[in-house]
């Protein structure tokens, strides 16, 4: 009896990797990459926080699945594109981030093809521009973030829909105020939902 459970435990566990395998994946992204600080100079000089206006962004990669039974580990290395619009002191202006993306997801197959999955996301800026405004490198080029969602899945193909949203600050430096008089402080926190489309190679 204990051979038995043995060999069927050994059969699941390699059957689950026969599963496995790489694939490609892309999509769009809809969110703000987090709040700026300014002086408002049309009204006596208050200071004021606000957030940005939701913009389309996108991302397209590489992952790995790793099934084991009905549980999963994926990996996935992305080149993200985030954009966000900002209206301040009267005037509008873009913020873009492009950055790096390694989500490393754990899942759950549940009925059919429809999973659940979650897991933190490692983040690595490239690069970010804010219009009209000379900015320096972020407070941290290296950031984390966390994300979970909910996918299906048939055959080779797989759609997904996610929330992401970052776990701490990250603030990128202001050289030039020329383009943007009383800007203080620009921050670089994604929060947004993320559509994707992959398939199996």
């Amino acid at each position: 009896m204990k051979n038995y459970l043995m060999i069927l435990m050994l059969f699941s566990i390699t059957s689950g990797f026969a599963q496995s395998g790489f694939g490609i994946k892309g999509g769009l992204n809809y969110g703000d990459n987090g709040e700026i600080s300014y002086t408002d100079v049309t009204n006596a000089g208050e200071d004021i926080i606000k957030g940005g206006d939701s913009k389309v962004g996108y991302h397209f990669g590489a992952f790995y699945r790793g099934d084991i039974g009905g549980f999963f580990l994926r990996p996935e290395l992305l080149y993200t594109r985030i954009k966000s619009s900002y209206q301040f002191n009267d005037q509008e202006a873009d913020y873009n981030v492009s950055k790096l993306d390694m989500p490393v997801l754990v899942g759950m197959d549940l009925l059919g093809p429809l999973n659940i999955f979650a897991g933190p996301s490692l983040q690595y800026i490239l690069k970010n521009d804010f219009d009209g405004v000379s900015l320096g490198d972020v407070e941290n080029e290296f950031s984390i973030g966390a994300q979970f969602g909910v996918g299906i899945s048939f055959g080779g193909i797989g759609l997904d829909v996610r929330y992401e949203r970052a776990l701490k600050e990250n603030e990128a430096t202001v050289l030039d105020l020329s383009g943007a008089e009383g800007l203080k402080r620009v921050d670089t926190r994604p929060n947004q939902l993320i559509f994707s489309l992959s398939m199996k190679l």
